[in-house]
């Protein structure tokens, strides 16, 4: 990474869902040279007693309420997260597994696991509309990354927090999907997935994503997709990367 006092020019971030333990698998992610990686379904280091593991997670945060698989941002020791107190529900079943935070007081990152929770009514992408709206004045100068569990593919007709108005809420204060808008490809359209159901290659899906604010980013910025034969024995899902060019 290059940078001047605490100023971010470039760095690459991954999100990934393990798919749990990944106190087996971080060292799978020296591959990828990232700055910062957003990973769901992993264990809380404060709560491990694998050595290995507490020594690769020496900057992090994390949350949720199953030691065992919650949601982390770990980070090279040279970057500074501090975690923001952003609103987190409207009751207590609601949009659990967000975890906002400013880096190096450079650009914010929320990361994110969309999940079933235990809502009455808001489940996986009903979970991000909710947190979005309730936050909405705090979505700028922001990168948004994780397991979405959705796609416009699975829209409902006449629901109102579908993925396609997730998409369109975001892209109203320039936020955009970057494999969308890198590719060249609609939602719903694409050609490279993120999730193989249940490790089947015959059930490819895409509902992993980064989305920035555009315009903190330069046109250099780049974003790529593990492949399946290297990734898929460890997770059904595939690291989304993002290298990224900061204005």
């Amino acid at each position: 990474m290059e940078h001047s006092s605490d100023t971010i020019q470039h760095l690459t971030i991954v999100t990934w869902n393990c798919n749990g333990a990944l106190r087996k698998k971080f060292h799978l992610l020296d591959e990828v040279h990232a700055d910062l990686h957003i990973i769901q379904e992993c264990e809380n280091p404060s709560q491990t007693n694998d050595a290995n593991y507490i020594d690769w997670a020496k900057n992090y945060l994390w949350t949720g309420d199953n030691k065992n698989k919650g949601l982390g941002i770990f980070a090279k020791e040279h970057f500074n997260l501090s975690r923001l107190n952003w609103s987190p529900q409207y009751d207590e079943n609601e949009a659990k597994y967000f975890l906002p935070c400013s880096v190096n007081d450079s650009f914010n990152l929320l990361a994110v696991w969309a999940h079933k929770n235990n809502s009455r009514k808001f489940e996986y992408i009903g979970q991000a509309w909710q947190y979005f709206t309730i936050n909405t004045n705090e979505l700028r100068n922001i990168i948004i990354a994780g397991d979405l569990n959705s796609n416009t593919i699975w829209d409902k007709p006449k629901r109102y927090w579908n993925h396609s108005d997730v998409v369109n809420m975001l892209s109203q204060k320039n936020i955009i999907s970057l494999y969308h808008d890198f590719e060249n490809e609609q939602q719903g359209k694409e050609t490279t997935p993120t999730l193989f159901l249940q490790k089947n290659i015959e059930k490819p899906y895409h509902i992993d994503y980064i989305f920035s604010d555009l315009r903190i980013l330069k046109d250099k910025s780049t974003l790529s997709i593990g492949k399946p034969e290297e990734w898929l024995k460890h997770s059904d899902h595939m690291p989304v990367i993002a290298d990224l060019v900061f204005k």
